[in-house]
């Protein structure tokens, strides 16, 4: 006689949403936590995107997002706070702030993404906690909020029980760091694979890579495709004399019109690739 194995219960996740968030920082680690999935291949995780009053919620964008009331569902073992512009009014709402308390007693693990830090430090929960927050803001986090070490240019960063998030498709990234906790690293590439990711970022990355960073000290876009190269396949021979050859260049002119278009020498470049 076979031997009946018990089906695998999933994790539950609650996302909390206010006004004007911003819809990826939503989307994202809910096709994160969706597609996820357990070693008999039954779904991972039970996804519950709630507001205060439930309902329809405005985003950043044309497209609401349908919610569930906050008090008809638990925090869960994982509690979400999006992010976008809206958190830092919604961040006074002590209706949220009650349900973000509650919530940091009873959930295994509570984030935030992007400025839902600001919601998440206004109910104390980083109290002498290290976190991050989107870089456009990660100085007003500081000024209002003196007792979060504030990492102004990680990805991710997780204190204890305790993750935040950088804005937008770095809580994709922390969902990915979430999933490869619960369920291990393979499946959190597979998830990587299946969103066709260009790679499985960690928290203590930068928040913008090398190829954004020069790109966007870059007038003409010239490099580009160099840059991506270098970023694919950083193990190969990048001497000065082969980028030249690369780009059709002499060596002298390669490396006075790399550091003008990006300003940094070609060999600094590849170092810090």
């Amino acid at each position: 006689m076979k031997a009946i194995s018990a089906k695998l219960s999933a994790r539950s996740v609650s996302i909390v949403v206010y006004d004007n968030d911003k819809l990826l920082d939503v989307t994202g680690p809910v096709q994160v936590f969706s597609d996820a999935r357990q070693r008999d291949g039954s779904k991972a995780y039970d996804i519950s995107i709630v507001s205060i009053d439930g309902g329809s919620v405005s985003t950043d964008t044309i497209i609401p997002l349908d919610t569930i009331r906050a008090d008809k569902v638990s925090a869960g073992d994982t509690f979400f706070v999006a992010g976008g512009r809206g958190a830092l009014e919604a961040r006074y709402s002590s209706t949220l702030q009650k349900l973000v308390g509650q919530a940091s007693r009873s959930a295994r693990r509570i984030c935030s993404i992007c400025l839902g830090a600001f919601i998440l430090a206004e109910a104390g929960v980083l109290n002498g906690k290290h976190a991050t927050t989107h870089w456009m803001e990660s100085v007003r986090l500081s000024q209002d909020y003196s007792y979060v070490s504030v990492t102004e240019d990680a990805i991710f960063v997780k204190d204890g029980s305790v993750w935040t998030s950088a804005g937008v498709t770095a809580g994709i990234d922390m969902a990915l760091a979430l999933v490869e906790e619960d369920l291990g690293r393979k499946e959190a590439l597979r998830v990587a694979r299946l969103l066709v990711l260009p790679m499985k970022r960690l928290g203590g990355q930068t928040q913008f890579s090398s190829i954004l960073r020069y790109q966007t000290e870059s007038l003409t876009g010239r490099f580009d495709a160099l840059l991506a190269a270098i970023e694919t396949h950083p193990a190969e021979d990048y001497s000065v004399p082969r980028m030249a050859a690369i780009t059709n260049m002499s060596e002298r002119n390669f490396a006075r019109l790399f550091k003008a278009e990006t300003g940094c020498s070609p060999s600094l470049y590849v170092e810090q690739v």
